[in-house]
């Protein structure tokens, strides 16, 4: 964990060693068959919450799960996804170029069926909107085989800090005041609210016996809830709620 830094108000890179007799709940909703089954799971995730709210949020995750003993069913899962709070397009287009190129050597499908993934995944039903422009959501990879599966994995990993350092890089000194960091504040409440109410690795985490604070290293360390707040009309953050809090083609549209 860090805090307090020059760039990220919080930042936590956690890793995750955890077993048990029986699956937890939280993954065996799509699994039912492994119910009941001896598992280990392995991760590692991370978590950064800038200062600036010009530079977005990032959350990333690569994961390993065995259940079963006899023949033991192995798949790999994770991804990676931005919450911009003043989305900059041309750093949508790059996280996404970034995303699709760690998929292609793997399969020209795989980017866009985890991106949609990923869309679907970081959406909070009860707002109606996305978490931010999404990235690379995935489960159950195991259909190329160990290896082939593992190096998949390890591009996603490896293709992180060039999809994020740029951002951050561009925009880490822009200027900001009150009214851009009160936004920063309002819209963390939504991290805050699909963490603990939709996140399977928060749910799993938890019904396995893990660290709690580990766990909760996600949630950012200040957040604020203001009732029935909308965008003023024109303004940049009703930018946000208008261009960028839905599923889009951001390779294939237009600039917004």
């Amino acid at each position: 964990m860090m805090t307090g830094g020059d760039v990220f108000e919080q930042a936590g890179v956690g890793f995750s060693h955890v077993f048990g007799d029986q699956m937890p709940a939280s993954a065996t909703r799509t699994r039912p068959e492994l119910a009941g089954k001896r598992f280990q799971a392995v991760g590692v995730s991370l978590v950064l919450h800038p200062n600036n709210p010009y530079v977005p949020t990032t959350h990333a995750n690569l994961r390993f799960f065995t259940a079963g003993e006899r023949q033991p069913v192995w798949w790999f899962g994770g991804g990676f996804d931005l919450t911009p709070y003043y989305p900059f397009h041309e750093d949508v287009l790059h996280w996404h170029r970034t995303a699709r190129a760690a998929c292609e050597p793997y399969g020209e499908d795989l980017y866009p069926r985890y991106k949609e993934w990923c869309d679907k995944y970081f959406y909070l039903k009860h707002r109606n909107e996305t978490r931010g422009v999404g990235g690379l959501f995935f489960d159950d990879v195991n259909e190329q085989g160990f290896d082939k599966s593992f190096a998949f994995l390890q591009s996603v990993g490896d293709s992180f800090l060039r999809g994020y350092q740029p951002i951050v890089e561009k925009r880490l000194a822009h200027p900001y005041g009150d009214r851009q960091r009160n936004f920063q504040l309002y819209r963390r409440g939504r991290y805050v609210e699909f963490n603990l109410l939709y996140d399977r690795g928060t749910l799993f985490g938890l019904q396995s016996g893990g660290r709690t604070e580990s766990i909760l290293m996600s949630l950012p360390p200040q957040v604020r809830w203001a009732y029935n707040w909308h965008p003023e009309p024109g303004s940049a953050e009703e930018k946000l709620y208008r261009n960028y809090l839905e599923p889009h083609d951001w390779l294939g549209e237009p600039d917004r």
